[in-house]
């Protein structure tokens, strides 16, 4: 929901300028479904706003939960009849997060990749992009889930720096006391590794996180993985990685998708800790080890065993690495399995 949608109703139907307050508290911090909650508001005026503004931009396809009630996925349709999902997690016991798509596809084509499968897709408004939350926020509420819902990643579908300007826009309101009110350090946005967005990124949100979609520190292989490197190859990216971490001083994640015989062997890990090397400040460098989630049938996940030498080998080399565990697969909920299906 678009706050100035409240605030243009209110001019015009010449109401006193608390009820603006009261409307938003009752949507972004009681998080209620329907205007007819609202029992602070006469109830002319609460059918007055069911009939003329929609809490969410989106209609709710259908909502899958894993069987050990860790993980939700739901599929959303939106306006124009384009699709979506977004991702419900708790990756700590007590701990939720929200991964948000960006985009209705992506343009990028990662070959391991759900999203890339689609092809372009279009930009997300801020709108659409928030009212993720606002719905898993009315989900959390309804179903009474325990414990504290209080990440956002922008992992989901899309490249979220192809559309920074909306992202922009909605971080600022994720960020607002007044209407989500989520802390900088608990936002994190990954990207494929688009420099210009990298850069922009560490001067509007210095206290965020920032993760790169690496999979690979060799520049052949990688292209073959990520066709963006192509164009924006290891070097470029270190590049705006240094500036990112000259501005913020904070802590990079380097992702990176275990794949069998593709970029698991010795030779990789070498090549990893490499160019973490290259950094000077490589102590704020640090490697999530993620085994494949099932999407594209050419490739499978790299073995547990194989993941733990990669890592034991990083280890070894001085870096700072964790294998990130992968919830949701069971309902194609995980890194990568994202379709709008």
């Amino acid at each position: 929901m678009q706050t100035k949608n409240i605030s243009e109703f209110i001019e015009k139907n010449k109401l006193p300028k608390y009820r603006f307050k009261q409307i938003i508290k009752a949507v972004y911090v009681d998080n209620v479904t329907d205007f007819s909650e609202i029992t602070t508001i006469p109830k002319d005026l609460r059918e007055k706003l069911s009939r003329q503004i929609n809490i969410l931009s989106f209609s709710v396809i259908q909502v899958l939960a894993s069987k050990d009630k860790k993980s939700f996925k739901a599929l959303l349709a939106l306006s124009d009849g384009k699709k979506i999902e977004t991702v419900l997690i708790s990756p700590l016991s007590g701990q939720w997060s929200a991964c948000l798509s960006s985009q209705t596809g992506c343009a990028l084509g990662c070959k391991f990749c759900a999203t890339g499968a689609l092809g372009s897709g279009r930009n997300l408004n801020s709108e659409e992009i928030c009212d993720q939350i606002l719905f898993w926020r009315q989900y959390f509420k309804k179903f009474e889930i325990a414990g504290n819902f209080s990440n956002v990643v922008f992992m989901g579908m899309g490249e979220p720096f192809l559309n920074y300007d909306e992202i922009k826009k909605s971080i600022r309101q994720l960020l607002d006391p007044e209407l989500f009110n989520f802390s900088a350090r608990h936002i994190s946005v990954s990207t494929a590794g688009i420099p210009v967005g990298i850069k922009n990124f560490a001067k509007d949100f210095p206290q965020l996180n920032l993760a790169i979609s690496l999979n690979s520190a060799l520049d052949r292989k990688r292209s073959e993985l990520m066709p963006i490197n192509k164009r924006f190859n290891l070097g470029k990216i270190k590049n705006a990685l240094d500036f990112y971490l000259q501005k913020t001083k904070r802590k990079i994640f380097l992702e990176y998708i275990m794949l069998e015989n593709i970029n698991d062997s010795k030779e990789d890990a070498d090549k990893l800790a490499e160019f973490i090397r290259k950094f000077e400040r490589q102590d704020l460098l640090h490697v999530n080890l993620i085994r494949h989630n099932q999407t594209i049938p050419e490739f499978t996940p790299s073995s547990q065993d194989r993941v733990r030498q990669f890592k034991n080998y990083l280890l070894r080399n001085k870096i700072s690495v964790s294998i990130r565990k992968s919830l949701g697969d069971e309902i194609k909920a995980a890194c990568g399995q994202l379709a709008g299906k």
